[in-house]
This record gives C-alpha cells, structure tokens and sequence, in this order.
C-alpha cells in the first residue's frame, strides 16, 4: 500500500466524523447540509470534518467562490480510501 493511502487512511479512521462524511461523497456531490441531514451530525462537526479532508487531498470543492452552499466531491484518494474502510 502506498504511503499516501496508509496516512490518509490512518487520518479519517481518527475521526468518525470525517469517516462518515467521506463515505457520505463516494456516491454524489453533496453540500454539508445535506451531508449533516443524511447523517444526523451537526452541520459544524460536518463543516470541520470537511475542512481537514480538503487540507488532506480526499474532497475538493466544486464552488471555491460560494461562502454558503459549497458543493464538496471525493476525490481518487479518497475513492480508495473508501474502498480500503468498506473492505
């Protein structure tokens, strides 16, 4: 396993919060409201979860201009970082 996926890794399952946030984008573009509805976790936990996955490579957002309603998606690393929690 490369050391990029093993640190990633090792990153989100620190937090269940980002863990359950990324798991959330493997499928879909979604806002953190939205992501903070699906899963019942408040759209703050959310919001910092997806700040560190951004700074860590896993999300990027689609809408950088937007200060409200920005549209986050997974990225390859984070695709596999996902594959690697499911499996």
């Amino acid at each position: 396993m490369k050391e990029e996926l093993i640190e990633a890794l090792s990153y989100v399952q620190m937090s269940p919060y980002r863990e359950i946030t990324l798991k959330e984008l493997k499928n879909s573009e979604k806002i953190p409201s939205r992501i903070a509805k699906n899963t019942n976790i408040s759209t703050s936990h959310i919001s910092r979860a997806l700040t560190g996955l951004k700074q860590k490579g896993l999300v990027i957002v689609l809408n950088p201009e937007k200060s409200q309603g920005r549209l986050y998606q997974i990225t390859d690393l984070g695709l596999k970082v996902v594959e690697k929690l499911e499996s």
